[in-house]
């Protein structure tokens, strides 16, 4: 188990956090990083004996890192003495107000404080959002850019996904399609490209691509040019859906009419609150809803798990590329989560 680092004792609901140090099975690359490995804080709160979780994963695109998360969490914790738990409109909203750079934060204690309640109500998260566990897509298991080999290879150790999210943006996205294609012919395909292109080289990229039968295609272009990829959109066959244009609510309004879908992250906007509200304004906007993850271990994925009944495509498949994940309670054979079988998110530590 990770090192504690609480903040004081504190009458009331108590916060307390660590650091959690996730190493990913292979490297994964996309256009713009390459990473081995992740650190994330795992935030708990406690009320009347009973501890809620939730995980931090702060990402550098979004101007966070694990020292402004700690500090945040420091800050926040004696603002909930005395809080009700129940209060989450109230409590998540001023925070989202007074730390809006720290939201990877916020879902943290958003998601702790979700699961603190399932667990005071002996009941799962999801039944408390009033949705059918049931009935949830399938995720997609990602594949970051690597040699045409590389990627055949690890194709063929993913075999029981029926669906693949290959990252883009790279001179061999031929050659590592094509390796998936021989391998996997009937599965389904989609990439993000990570705004790695123009919108010229989109428009030719996502056409020459698209011989490989292509499910969608996230984020081709840098997330402030919305004129390029309403272009784009409308120059190709493929759904065009936004990742980094669409970080909060705010955002949905200003894609809609560019894009066919968004990505819905937990960390990006805020947590379950804030993606609940996205995915309601983006419905009325006839916007189609994906919803994906950070790297970040099951407790992450777990929460966002809680809206995937909302959603047309998940891509929570975070804890499934780690070499050895700290949780348990979130399954994950052939791409099918099951989420609803234990109070609050389901999640414990793994032995």
């Amino acid at each position: 188990m990770p090192t504690t680092d609480s903040c004081d004792p504190i009458p009331g609901m108590k916060l307390s956090y660590s650091r959690l140090a996730l190493k990913q099975a292979v490297p994964f690359r996309t256009s713009k990083a390459v990473r081995t490995n992740k650190q994330t804080l795992w935030v708990r709160i406690q009320h009347e004996d009973v501890e809620g979780w939730g995980e931090a994963a702060p990402s550098d695109t979004y101007r966070q890192d694990l020292a402004s998360a700690e500090k945040t969490l420091s800050t926040i914790a004696p603002q909930l003495v005395d809080v009700n738990p129940f209060h989450l409109e109230t409590t998540l909203n001023r925070l989202i107000e007074t730390y809006p750079d720290q939201l990877a934060t916020i879902a943290a204690v958003d998601a702790a404080l979700h699961d603190l309640i399932g667990k005071l109500l002996g009941v799962p998260v999801v039944h408390l959002l009033g949705l059918d566990e049931r009935s949830i897509p399938t995720t997609s298991y990602t594949l970051g850019i690597d040699t045409p080999d590389a990627i055949r290879q690890r194709a063929e150790q993913a075999a029981e996904f029926p669906i693949f999210k290959l990252k883009t943006g790279s001179p061999d996205d031929v050659a590592m399609l094509s390796a998936i294609r021989n391998v996997a012919p009937r599965k389904t395909i989609r990439i993000d490209a990570n705004a790695a292109w123009t919108t010229s080289q989109a428009i030719e990229s996502i056409r020459e691509l698209d011989q490989f039968e292509l499910e969608f295609v996230e984020q081709p272009l840098p997330a402030e040019d919305l004129q390029g990829l309403a272009r784009v959109r409308d120059a190709v066959r493929v759904p065009i859906i936004a990742d980094e244009s669409c970080v909060t609510l705010k955002d949905v309004h200003r894609v809609a009419g560019h894009v066919d879908g968004i990505n819905i992250k937990l960390s990006k906007c805020g947590g379950i609150r804030e993606a609940m509200k996205m995915i309601r304004v983006a419905r009325a906007l006839d916007l189609k809803i994906m919803l994906g993850c950070m790297i970040e271990s099951a407790l992450g994925i777990s929460a966002a798990a809680q809206l995937a009944p909302l959603a047309d495509w998940i891509d929570l498949d975070g804890h499934l590329l780690l070499a050895d994940g700290p949780f348990n309670g979130l399954g994950g054979r052939a791409g099918r989560l099951t989420i609803g079988q234990a109070p609050g998110l389901g999640v414990s530590p793994a032995s």
